[in-house]
Order: C-alpha cells, then sequence, then structure tokens
C-alpha cells in the first residue's frame, strides 16, 4: 500500500525507549538501534537540491521522494522522517530493521548521481547490572558481575575511576565475569555493561576482609588440634608424675637396706661384746 505525503515531515505517534544517532553518509557505514527504540540516521547533508532519492532494504524500496513528494511502502506508522538536513529517523524498532540500506540519488534527466549502502543493527539494550561480593578464608575477596537484558554485553572494572591493576587483581575471568582481588584492595568498584546501544553500572563500596572469621570447614581442624594439645599435655603431666616418684622409692629402699646394715652391726657387736665378757671371766 503506497501512500504519497506532501512534506518532507511525517507526523507520528510518541515513541519511547533509548535514541541512537548515527552518521551513515559515508559508504560502507555501521548504524546501530536498541530494540524498541529510535534509530537517527543522518544520509545526506541537505536534500533541497536533490531531485529525488530512494532508499531500499535488502534490495527492497522502501522510501521515494521525488521533487518533494514522499512516497512510502512502510505499512506501520514509526516515524520516517526525512527534513530538510537529510536525517532518516525510525522508531519502535524491530529485529527485522536489521539489514542492509542502500541509498540512491538522482538528477534532473532521472540518472544515478550516487549510491551508497550502511548497515543497520537492532540490539537489545542493558537493563540492569547485579553486582555481589564475598570474603575468601585468605582475606581475598570474590567480586561477581551480571546483567540482563543486552546483546553481545561487554564488562569492564575500574576502582576508584581508574582500571585495576595487576597488583590489586588476583586473577580474572572473563568467561563468568568473576574477578578476585587481593587482600590489601579497598575503596569504590565499578563494574560496567554496555554494547552498542547502551551504558550501564553498578558500583559498590568494599573494604579489606577480616581475618577474624575463619570458614567453618576449619572447625573440624581447629578441633582436632585442640584434641592433640590437650592428650599431649595430659601424657606430660603423667611423665612427670612418673619421674617424681621414682626418687622417693630409691630413697625408701636405701632407707630400709641401711637400716637392715645397722641391725646387723648392731647384732654383730653384741654377739662380740658378749664373747669378750665371757673370755675375761
Amino acid at each position: 500500500m503506497e501512500a504519497v505525503v506532501g512534506l518532507l515531515l511525517m507526523m507520528c505517534g510518541v515513541s519511547h525507549g533509548v535514541e541512537t544517532y548515527c552518521d551513515g553518509r559515508q559508504d560502507g557505514a555501521q548504524c546501530y538501534g536498541a530494540l524498541g527504540g529510535t534509530v537517527n540516521i543522518q544520509l545526506m547533508d541537505s536534500t533541497s537540491e536533490i531531485p529525488r532519492y530512494q532508499l531500499s532494504k535488502n534490495s527492497l524500496k522502501i522510501l521515494d521522494v521525488k521533487k518533494k513528494n514522499v512516497i512510502t511502502k512502510i505499512k506501520e506508522q514509526r516515524c520516517l522522517i526525512f527534513p530538510g538536513n537529510g536525517t532518516f529517523r525510525l522508531s519502535n524498532l524491530k529485529r527485522n530493521d536489521s539489514g542492509s540500506y542502500t541509498l540512491q540519488t538522482f538528477n534532473s534527466d532521472g540518472r544515478t548521481s550516487g549510491e551508497w549502502t550502511l548497515q543497520l543493527f537492532i540490539q537489545a539494550p542493558v537493563s540492569s547490572v547485579l553486582l555481589v561480593s564475598e570474603c575468601l578464608s585468605q582475606g581475598e575477596r570474590r567480586v561477581s558481575c551480571s546483567s540482563e537484558g543486552g546483546d553481545s554485553p561487554q564488562y569492564s572494572w575500574t576502582l576508584d575511576g581508574r582500571t585495576l591493576t595487576d597488583a590489586e587483581l588476583l586473577s580474572v575471568n572473563n568467561e563468568t565475569n568473576i574477578i578476585t582481588l587481593k587482600q590489601h584492595v579497598s575503596g569504590c568498584l565499578v563494574c560496567s555493561v554496555r554494547n552498542n546501544v547502551s551504558n550501564v553500572s553498578k558500583e559498590q563500596k568494599i573494604s579489606t576482609c577480616g581475618a577474624g572469621l575463619l570458614p567453618l570447614v576449619f572447625l573440624p581442624v581447629i578441633g582436632g588440634v585442640i584434641s592433640a594439645v590437650v592428650i599431649f599435655l595430659f601424657v606430660g603431666v603423667a611423665v612427670i608424675c612418673t619421674q617424681r616418684r621414682k626418687p622417693n622409692n630409691k630413697s625408701t629402699k636405701h632407707k630400709v637396706v641401711q637400716n637392715d646394715y645397722e641391725e646387723m652391726m648392731s647384732l654383730s657387736c653384741s654377739s662380740r661384746g658378749s664373747k669378750w665378757r665371757k673370755e675375761g671371766r
């Protein structure tokens, strides 16, 4: 269904979503639009001196402007605008709006005076970013960054407005978007997620992890160490007590032997005294 419009400005409803801009005046330009949003593509510097031009998508003519009259085959009213500055505007972008767009200009004789092509890519914008951090057993901090929505998201990290250095990073996993910070690192950590149509970031104030809280997995080990220390203490006390008892036994035995010896000597002396007394008689 063709519609003939006498003005280069086509009135339409208000559009919502992300709005992007692109310079399509060079052949081979790449433009990006946000899904559900609006894209503004500058095709020419001015259309006032061009008698006729056509815009085609994937070899299908969608717009034909001749002597300031616009003939379009766009069935939906999605804000097609060709003002005097040569800007093409398309709103409420859909996935199937992606493709190759070719602009042809013609002179007054109807001959082609110029032709160039641009590529339009439609991407879903990043909607939100989630940042989660946790302390590890040795005082390091593990931080993960994830996002919702967004085609082909790219992740980046900053600390206090600058890029993280090797002296602050223990490890980086670009596949899972998880980093591990060293023990001394603190400050304002920011994870930014972007693609060609959006840029969303999330920040978190981080401090050094305390060493006072140990993971529960170490509790059995600590209990075993304490038990071993207690056992060693009991064994040590028993050995000391045994060593202290041994000198007492020797002393007692020595006293018994000494008493026996004294009794024997006393008896011997008594026997000799009796004998001497008999001989004296």
